[in-house]
């Protein structure tokens, strides 16, 4: 499984950028979807997932501003953001998490997103 993520940058505060995780192909047997965020000195933390279900989980802290979804037939994973603001400003990963008992997580590389106030 392969994940490649993208659509980091730099953004003024207040303004919208959207990320996009394109797995390998079709993955079989997915728990969940999701992007986590990172900044220096912190634990990476959940910023939004959604389950094979559908159902989507937001972090306190963005939801209401941030949207989870797939498309690409299930192959592309899209975080759109909105009202962005300083705090926001991370390294974020896309990830595959696997049913039980695989369990198994994938990890794409990071893709900067840098919000100026």
């Amino acid at each position: 499984v392969q994940l490649q993520a993208s659509g980091g940058g730099l953004v003024q505060a207040g303004g919208s950028r959207k990320l996009l995780c394109t797995t390998s192909g079709s993955i079989r047997n997915i728990n969940d979807m999701g992007w986590y965020r990172q900044v220096p000195g912190k634990q990476r933390e959940l910023v939004a997932r959604i389950i094979a279900d559908g159902t989507t989980d937001y972090a306190d802290s963005v939801k209401g501003r941030f949207t989870i979804y797939r498309e690409g037939g299930g192959t592309v994973m899209v975080l759109q953001m909105d009202s962005l603001k300083a705090e926001d400003t991370a390294v974020y990963y896309c990830n595959v998490h696997l049913l039980p008992p695989d369990n198994t997580h994938y990890w794409g590389h990071g893709t900067l997103v840098t919000v100026s106030s």
